[in-house]
């Protein structure tokens, strides 16, 4: 039987706007691209029907200690927020319109 998919969404405040999230993919390993992180999606929310860019918050691949197997990572809202900040820092537009906008978080 497959395992259920945890859902994990959110809402925030970025510079005034407003602001939804949620969990896209689990971390997992895929064939082509390897070890890949958690991913959320965010996108600004308005009382309009327009629609805006989506953004793609991808974090790292967690650490896997040896002799132990993965277990489903922590989701934590704060952590999720900062990364959405981040990208909006560094170039996103949450009102603009066009293709989805990929942001890969440091590992720290």
């Amino acid at each position: 039987m497959k395992p259920r998919k945890r859902q994990a969404s959110g809402k925030m405040v970025v510079d005034g706007i407003d602001m939804t999230w949620e969990l896209i993919r689990e971390a997992h390993y895929s064939s082509t691209e390897g070890l890949k992180g958690m991913q959320f999606s965010a996108r600004a929310v308005s009382e309009t029907a327009r629609t805006f860019k989506e953004l793609i918050v991808q974090f790292p691949f967690p650490e896997k200690k040896p002799g132990k197997p993965l277990e489903k990572e922590r989701i934590y809202p704060e952590k999720v927020e900062a990364a959405i900040r981040q990208a909006v820092a560094g170039g996103f537009d949450p009102t603009s319109r066009g293709r989805v906008y990929v942001w890969l978080v440091e590992p720290l």
